[in-house]
């Protein structure tokens, strides 16, 4: 597939445009210029085109070691990794010193570069354009990426960029772009059970779902090492980090394989509390972050050994458990931990206590910028992933119903015996059960955390959260 680089100063329109090829808003926006600090791929679309797009940090000049310089390394590796850049200007603006710096600098690197005229609705940057012409790049494409205009001109270069490279027939491709965000959302019949080696069909498998590749969202609060974990996993400097703490800010989804498994890695921002997020901008990122929760199936949130667990690390893992994502906790930055065994049974009190709703969880020790312990993040993911997508039959269900209710008859009410009839599988991903009630809005949560914690000890659902919904069953005669 063939890669397109969009690159450029702060503030010109690159995300915008990103948001615009891929067809949805996924890069953050704002008029605030340097919003964007890591390289965003996506899957672009325009017409019959079909590409590789890369969003890019703003090219700007700065002294070594600072952090708009770790974000021009990364911008200068999206160029020499693309195979056509597109240099954004802002006709409106026109061509700033800074503009004709970095074109002169893509110029001697030699790659094949299509300049792009901005903010160009109306006549406001016919100015612009026609100055654009000095940078030496050739012929300027006029666009507004906000509302849509000049595409057709894009589309044109873009096919012949790619042409003289003989790359046309890659870019035309007759594949059909695809870009589900959620596989959860495919239908969840109740699966036949499989068959064991003697021919009889099983009480408790894996779903189908589970050979999918596991997207795994990394999570946390700001500086708790996502990025560099990330990074070590990869084993290249693929996302910018560095000391200060609120360096992430979009959510980047990245392919990666450990013994021979394929994953989707989510690097997201940090996460603080809702009452100290006042900017504009954090607030784009904690939703974005949320976003990427929500389309995971698993989430490593990432805590810091060398301090308590702090309260916000509890408010995420809540959250993780309400959207029905299945959860691993690492314990960041262990080789830090003097009193390695304290700190173990601190954090694993604090769950305890804290989120009996995900009893079980798995707590891994680990170092992301020292590479120790990723192993065992990784097994933990695919046991939890397994887990998560656990189906037990109904024979088997039913069963274990009778069972619990003659340890535990439900309740009385207004004299009567609730009656607790049935009970189903009627999803994975997280598990969730249906109960056939007489009288479901009588039937307390007491008694429900009673069957959930039954269903946690007796099939090995740890960890996870799991769902259960009650239905009356239809009176027929009525």
């Amino acid at each position: 597939m063939v890669t397109f680089a969009i690159v450029g100063r702060p503030n010109v329109g690159k995300s915008t445009l990103f948001n615009r090829l891929i067809g949805r808003q996924h890069a953050i926006v704002d008029d605030q210029p340097g919003v964007t600090r890591d390289r965003r791929e996506g899957d672009g679309a325009l017409a019959s085109l079909r590409f590789r797009v890369i969003d890019t940090a703003g090219l700007e000049e700065a002294s070594d070691g600072s952090l708009e310089d770790r974000m021009r390394y990364q911008t200068e590796l999206a160029i020499v990794g693309a195979d056509v850049t597109l240099l954004v200007v802002d006709a409106r603006v026109g061509i700033t010193p800074v503009d004709k710096f970095f074109a002169g600098e893509i110029r001697k690197s030699g790659a094949h570069v299509i300049l792009v005229c901005n903010k160009c609705e109306g006549k406001i940057g016919a100015s612009g354009v026609a100055e654009s012409w000095t940078l030496g790049l050739g012929e300027p494409v006029a666009i507004s990426a906000a509302h849509g205009e000049g595409l057709v001109d894009l589309h044109d270069a873009m096919l012949e960029a790619a042409d003289k490279q003989g790359l046309a027939g890659v870019l035309t491709g007759d594949d059909i772009l695809t870009t589900h965000e959620d596989d959860d959302d495919l239908p969840d019949n109740d699966a036949e059970a499989p068959l064991d080696a003697e021919g009889n069909p099983v009480d408790v498998w894996q779903d189908e779902a589970a050979k999918q590749p596991m997207r795994i969202a990394i999570v946390g609060r700001p500086n708790m090492g996502k990025s560099t974990l990330i990074n070590s996993l990869l084993d290249e400097d693929r996302l910018l980090v560095g000391p200060e703490a609120g360096i992430t800010r979009d959510s980047i989804e990245l392919p990666f394989e450990w013994q021979g498994r394929p994953y989707k890695l989510v690097d997201t921002a940090g996460m603080r509390r809702r009452a100290r997020v006042v900017d504009k901008v954090e607030k784009l990122m904690v939703d974005d972050a949320l976003r990427a929760i929500q389309y995971a199936h698993l989430c490593v949130l990432l805590i810091d050994a060398t301090e308590e667990l702090h309260k916000q690390d509890l408010s995420i893992a809540r959250l993780i458990a309400n959207e029905g994502r299945a959860i691993v906790i690492g314990a960041n930055k262990w080789d830090a931990v003097r009193n390695k065994q304290e700190s173990a049974m601190q954090i694993s009190d604090r769950l305890k206590t804290s989120m009996s709703q995900l009893k079980g969880v798995p707590v891994v020790q680990m170092s992301g910028l020292h590479k120790k312990g990723l192993g065992n993040l990784l097994k933990a993911a695919d046991d939890m992933y397994a887990v998560w997508n656990t189906r037990v039959s109904t024979g088997r269900l039913n069963r274990w119903l009778e069972i619990m209710l003659e340890a535990h008859p439900p309740p009385l009410v207004e004299g009567r015996r609730l009656r607790i009839r049935y009970v189903t599988q009627i999803k994975t991903r997280p598990p969730t059960f249906a109960l056939f009630v007489s009288r479901p809005a009588d039937l307390p949560d007491s008694y429900l955390r009673y069957l959930s914690t039954g269903l946690r000890n007796d099939f090995g659902l740890r960890g996870i959260p799991i769902r259960m919904v009650m239905r009356k069953r239809e009176n027929p005669f009525a």
